[in-house]
């Protein structure tokens, strides 16, 4: 690779390094007030040609202009700043605390969550239906027994297509493999 050697910008007389890219025309450094000038001077040049020193005047360029007005309508108004909204909520963070935990407090945590297990079953049923209604828990949960014993080879599977009865949706039952193992 080509290393390129420092430059005077045209405008500060600073040294500078040109951009790789653009070695062989860069002629200003990157300040803000050096691209000001190389822009202005960038668009002086332009304007000196012939051909486009009347290059927005005459009646077809103005028809041309209105034609894309007229296609584009709004396109110069300011657009609203859509509304600042977090993708997460704020939270505080909590230190973490040493704390010893005795067995006696261990077991009593393994007692509260034993006790709970029907309300974080019938929740979690409740949530999967989409339904708070004992008779929908109650129908999704004789379903899903029906697929844990089909699973678990609890019971014999007769070879038929069975419907769920809210989406129609069809299940193949079979007979179990001779090697299925309960899981």
């Amino acid at each position: 690779m080509k290393c390129s050697a420092q430059r005077k910008c045209k405008h500060c007389s600073e040294f500078y390094l040109p951009d790789r890219r653009n070695v062989h025309h860069q002629r200003y450094c990157s300040e803000p007030a050096c691209r000001k000038q190389s822009k202005a001077e960038s668009q002086r040049r332009w304007l000196q040609k012939p051909d486009n020193q009347n290059y927005f005047c005459g009646s077809h360029n103005s028809q041309r202009v209105k034609a894309w007005r007229k296609l584009h309508p709004g396109y110069w108004r300011k657009k609203k700043a859509a509304p600042h909204e977090p993708l997460q909520e704020v939270y505080t963070t909590q230190v973490a605390q040493n704390k010893e935990v005795t067995k006696a407090e261990v077991s009593a945590a393994l007692q509260e969550v034993l006790l709970m297990q029907p309300a974080v079953l019938v929740g979690l049923i409740s949530t999967m239906s989409g339904s708070a209604l004992q008779e929908d828990i109650a129908a999704t949960t004789r379903a899903l027994l029906r697929k844990g014993q089909d699973i678990l080879a609890m019971r014999p599977r007769a070879t038929t297509i069975r419907y769920d009865d809210k989406n129609q949706t069809g299940t193949l039952s079979g007979t179990v493999a001779p090697c299925a193992a309960p899981v």
